[in-house]
């Protein structure tokens, strides 16, 4: 009997598996078994080398899928993504994700089908990458702002957490409308849109309000 997994990688403390479950399921997935790693890097770790995604690897069985929220919980980078979707996919394990309902299956035959499901995944993966080093570089350039401010200026306390500060610049990076990203995150359309309209100042709040 095939099963669906469900494997949730979060690295911060204000993320919850529980919380990525509920939005697969919102989504229509039927999940099976749960299985995450919490408090782990996906930018220095890979899929296999983790505590869960080792223990996923050995569960997974020839037709079974596995639901992630993104790619970008697969790898550590472009490379490294698409490796592991395609040795999923050698393995005939069906590959999903909850934002934009993508599928890859490596039972299609067709050279054509497969042209094309390969390009998509280069692409997607390339994206992830690429959000992956933007949500870096606002980081940067917002600590370094905040360290250019007055120390006895903090401004007003920010209404997000860093987890939803990393989920609003995720799916904008997606083409996710504003109020399905205030909707996902909990957080007021105008949060959401100073956020878009000044990434590096969200980021210089969080700093500011760290200590």
């Amino acid at each position: 009997m095939s099963m669906t997994f469900f494997y949730a990688r979060v690295s911060t403390t204000d993320q919850t598996a529980a919380h990525q479950r509920i939005q697969a399921e919102k989504a229509g997935f039927t999940i099976n078994e749960v299985v995450a790693d919490e408090g782990v890097s996906g930018v220095s770790t890979k899929l296999a080398d983790r505590p869960g995604g080792s223990r996923l690897l050995g569960k997974l069985r020839e037709g079974d899928t596995l639901v992630v929220r993104w790619v970008d919980r697969l790898g550590r980078d472009y490379q490294d993504v698409t490796d592991t979707i395609q040795a999923l996919m050698n393995r005939r394990i069906v590959v999903r994700t909850v934002i934009n309902g993508l599928v890859f299956d490596g039972a299609a035959a067709d050279p054509m089908q497969r042209a094309v499901r390969d390009a998509l995944i280069s692409f997607m993966a390339a994206t992830a990458q690429a959000q992956a080093e933007a949500s870096k570089e606002a980081q940067r350039a917002g600590i370094a702002h905040a360290k250019g401010r007055d120390d006895a200026y903090r401004g007003r306390k920010p209404s997000y957490s860093r987890a939803q500060l990393e989920a609003v610049r995720a799916q904008l990076a997606q083409g996710a409308s504003v109020s399905a990203i205030a909707r996902d995150t909990g957080l007021s359309r105008q949060t959401v849109y100073r956020i878009q309209e000044d990434p590096a100042e969200a980021e210089a709040a969080l700093a500011r309000w760290s200590a």
